[in-house]
């Protein structure tokens, strides 16, 4: 939803990079691997701390390919199976590593926000796991307000200005993460039983 308007300006940035990497005979499997391996490692080192401002600035770059990766699979003609399924799988960690990091950093200050966090982290595999299930059926299911991207950005704006000093931000942007998870999951449920 959120991310549909910024694909066209993100599109002219990830594309000439996709290129310059498939010049360099770097392939869209080795980019994910890679992003994924600096996302999970960012997200343990600096979120599990609470070190919010420089951990998020440090994942820009690292979640900046996990979109061009799928632009470089399109532009290259190597699309596959095994990509996509490598794809989404580490999406999974990804997601686990992020959320995951910040609810434990939560959990050592005794902080009560992490119930909701803990919330939150489930709500996202619901999201993803609802949309595998009805796929695997023969359903369509999309949509909803927070996909993947919209996700992932409520989480890295929350960070980023809580570790400018703001964190009733952080707060917000759990919440936020929590609530738009699970009525994404009401959303497509709904969607799949108008299908039936």
């Amino acid at each position: 939803m959120i991310s549909s308007f910024l694909r066209a300006p993100v599109a002219r940035v990830v594309e000439p990079t996709a290129r310059a990497l498939l010049r360099k005979k770097i392939t869209p499997n080795q980019i994910t691997i890679i992003g994924s391996i600096g996302t999970i490692g960012v997200s343990l080192v600096f979120f599990t701390r609470g070190d919010f401002f420089w951990g998020t600035m440090a994942l820009l770059l690292f979640i900046f390919s996990d979109l061009v990766d799928g632009t470089m699979a399109r532009l290259s003609g190597t699309s596959s199976q095994w990509g996509a399924f490598l794809d989404s799988t580490a999406d999974r960690v990804v997601d686990a590593a992020l959320i995951g990091s910040v609810t434990y950093y939560l959990y050592l200050e005794q902080d009560p926000l992490q119930t909701v966090a803990w919330f939150a982290l489930a709500g996202g595999f619901l999201v993803s796991y609802v949309k595998a299930r009805a796929e695997a059926a023969g359903f369509r299911c999309d949509g909803g307000f927070a996909e993947r991207p919209e996700r992932t950005i409520i989480l890295l704006v929350a960070t980023g200005f809580a570790g400018l000093g703001a964190p009733f931000i952080l707060a917000i942007g759990i919440w936020l993460l929590a609530i738009a998870s699970y009525m994404t999951v009401v959303h497509r449920v709904v969607r799949v039983w108008q299908q039936r």
